[in-house]
């Protein structure tokens, strides 16, 4: 409601306007759809339709070439996602029905105990940690994980309001979601438990190293998106299902607020929204309101692990520097004014105010204890204000180059090579191999025989028939009314034999005389 109160002052001056709101309705509705599911059918309908919107959305300005290709890119990497999810539904739904005799995919949630005993049981351990393996790889699509966080930078190619939407508690979302309806399903393996957590800490790592190199506010953003669901991974991974909750509430609050207190671009900033955005950006980073009881939390249950402890605590540190260097790189070259928009400030406002109210609920029901985390936060924060008193700020502006490397060299070598293979099969060996040009021949005329004999032959006695039936009638329409009383008699002498004929068989069969 806050994000789209926020557009309405946001997109006054565009065209078009109806079908932006229509299609941001459509996106709420699909996400709300999603999380009341009651079964995986349902809830993989709604998957798909946040997919879709979600491609409609970034590619709002079609007209636009790099906007209309990273909506193309952001639906193509997700559909890896989606193809990973929908073959895992099918293969436990076939083995389910199979030994069961019951379609998983419809079988309700409040029974996944239940559900994730006999797939164990109906099921080899290769099997099952592939059917797993496929559920996890369509939630770290969904949610940006490393290595398809790539989508999540394309996506900022969208409005503010759709970035912001995005980015808190809809599309991003739904990964974390799946794995915590289907959580029953992998506490089974604690191996597959130990893969949620390497792979939401390892995510939550590279994007925070990525977000402290990153000067522009959108790209930071969506960096730190990616970074803090892997941390909600991470807490799943460890079995702290109440903290990544928690968590995702908190992060839901705290980065749409971030959103919205974002400057236009080559417009100086006022000082509510930056000061608002200081206070978020305190906020995710552990150190205030309701950041910080939900990082925390999750703290308290790695710290008999030295090295996730010390993993986690580089990440606090990373966010934390990230989030203050760009909030300095914003007003940079830019001007804080007193002016405000108080139509666009109020939403933000509105968020703070949740995101301060959640804090003291969570203090109210939940125990957490001040730990490393808080204190790596505060030391980030001090060495940005060094590094910020210092000019020395945009020496952090060169990415890895063993990340650029990977994406624009390693994978492209890849799919080209396998492009090769695949066509020279094609061109070389199946296009030249007698046995199989034989058989494709012999399908072809088959093919031929059926659609010339029996569906065209079909057609053409239907036609015949029809017409034959036709002129039979014409000739039965003398418009003489005693031919019609003969008709007439024929008919009822006919039904009356039949009915007789009928009621007598049905006696003999009884034996009734």
């Amino acid at each position: 409601f806050c994000v789209q109160a926020f557009a309405v002052a946001y997109m006054k001056n565009e065209q078009k306007i109806y079908r932006f709101f229509a299609l941001l309705n459509i996106f709420n509705f699909a996400m709300a759809g999603l999380l009341f599911s009651p079964n995986m059918f349902q809830m993989y309908a709604f998957w798909e339709l946040v997919s879709v919107i979600s491609y409609l959305l970034i590619g709002f300005e079609y007209k636009k070439q790099e906007k209309s290709e990273a909506s193309r890119r952001v639906f193509l990497i997700n559909r890896v996602g989606d193809t990973a999810l929908i073959a895992g539904i099918a293969v436990v739904s076939f083995f389910m029905f199979n030994y069961a005799n019951v379609s998983f995919a419809t079988l309700s949630f409040e029974d996944m105990n239940a559900i994730s005993t006999l797939l164990y049981a109906y099921t080899s351990t290769p099997l099952f940690y592939i059917i797993c393996l496929l559920f996890i790889t369509g939630a770290a699509v969904k949610s940006a994980q490393f290595p398809f966080y790539t989508w999540l930078q394309d996506a900022m190619e969208a409005k503010l309001p759709v970035s912001a939407l995005l980015h808190s508690a809809t599309m991003v979302a739904a990964g974390v979601y799946l794995l915590i309806r289907l959580m029953p399903v992998f506490m089974l393996e604690n191996n597959l438990l130990l893969i949620i957590c390497l792979a939401g800490i390892v995510t939550a790592l590279i994007c925070s190293i990525l977000g402290c190199i990153e000067t522009h506010p959108k790209k930071v953003l969506a960096y730190s998106t990616s970074a803090n669901f892997g941390l909600m991974f991470f807490a799943l991974g460890l079995l702290n299902i109440k903290a990544a909750l928690v968590f995702l509430i908190a992060h839901a609050f705290i980065k749409s607020m971030l959103f919205l207190c974002l400057p236009d671009d080559n417009k100086n900033m006022d000082y509510a929204r930056f000061i608002t955005f200081l206070v978020g950006a305190l906020s995710l980073s552990g150190i205030l309101f309701a950041g910080l009881p939900a990082k925390e939390m999750i703290f308290d249950s790695i710290q008999h692990k030295t090295v996730f402890a010390v993993l986690f605590c580089l990440v606090s540190f990373f966010t934390a520097f990230y989030i203050l260097r760009i909030a300095l790189v914003m007003i940079r070259d830019k001007k804080l004014v007193n002016t405000i928009d108080i139509f666009r400030y109020l939403p933000a406002f509105a968020l703070l105010m949740l995101n301060i109210g959640f804090y003291f609920f969570i203090r109210k029901n939940v125990t957490y204890h001040i730990a490393e985390p808080f204190w790596a936060a505060l030391a980030a924060w001090l060495a940005v204000y060094v590094l910020y008193r210092k000019n020395l700020l945009e020496k952090f502006n060169k990415t890895p180059r063993i990340l650029e490397n990977f994406y624009e060299k390693f994978l492209p070598s890849v799919y080209s090579k396998i492009a090769l293979v695949s066509d020279f099969i094609d061109t070389k060996i199946l296009s030249n191999y007698r046995p199989l040009i034989l058989c494709a021949k012999i399908q072809v005329r088959i093919a031929d025989w059926i659609e010339t004999y029996i569906m065209n032959g079909a057609v053409k006695f239907t036609a015949g028939f029809t017409k034959k039936v036709s002129e039979l009638d014409m000739r039965c329409q003398s418009g003489n009314v005693q031919t019609y009383n003969a008709y007439a008699l024929i008919v009822v002498t006919a039904v009356i034999s039949f009915v007789i004929i009928t009621y007598t068989f049905v006696l003999s069969q009884m034996g009734v005389n």
